[in-house]
């Protein structure tokens, strides 16, 4: 399984556009943050507008590619703003028919390489809810600590979730890299 990060081009707006938004009850908008009830854009207002400030040639939002094929993106902000001392990730497999078959990962692993290797942070952490299974247990599964559990704030389906972050430090992913930890 061949899997490659690399920044969007302006060549594949359209595709990634029917890929992660064309369809707006697509499953992985069930899990990443719906609760923030974000709408998706449409072709033209993409293509005019998010796609090139956002997307485009982003170092800090790189699609996922398997075998030479989009099927997500890999995602990186600063918490912190200018100061960019404090770096959450993300990700988003958008083709569900891609889950639970390793590929997240395979990339959030390699997207965590690859923060490490571009800062010179301590740390890399990421943020997901309490309903978000999946998430929590890639998070756990890549040898990622839970630094905190905000209870109660994020509120979907009429029900009250916890926000939980996890994270690593450069040392500990080192160890984790190289079998140790």
């Amino acid at each position: 399984m061949r899997i490659e990060l690399r920044v969007l081009q302006h060549k594949d707006a359209a595709e990634f556009w029917k890929l992660a938004f064309s369809d707006e009850n697509a499953e992985w908008t069930k899990w990443n943050g719906p609760y923030f009830h974000d709408k998706l854009p449409t072709k033209k207002d993409f293509l005019a507008g998010r796609a090139m400030g956002d997307y485009i040639d982003n170092p800090l939002k790189k699609v996922i590619l398997l075998e030479g094929k989009m099927i997500g993106m890999v995602s990186a902000y600063y918490e912190d703003g200018a100061l960019k001392k404090w770096l959450d990730i993300g990700i988003v497999l958008y083709d569900q028919t891609k889950w639970q078959q390793h590929v997240g990962f395979r990339a959030l692993s390699l997207w965590i390489d690859e923060m490490f290797m571009r800062t010179n942070l301590p740390h890399i952490g990421l943020t997901t809810w309490s309903g978000n299974y999946r998430m929590i247990g890639l998070a756990e599964k890549l040898g990622l600590k839970k630094e905190a559990e905000v209870r109660q704030v994020r509120y979907y389906k009429n029900k009250y979730w916890d926000s939980v972050k996890y994270g690593t430090l450069r040392a500990e992913w080192e160890n984790t890299k190289a079998g140790t930890n």
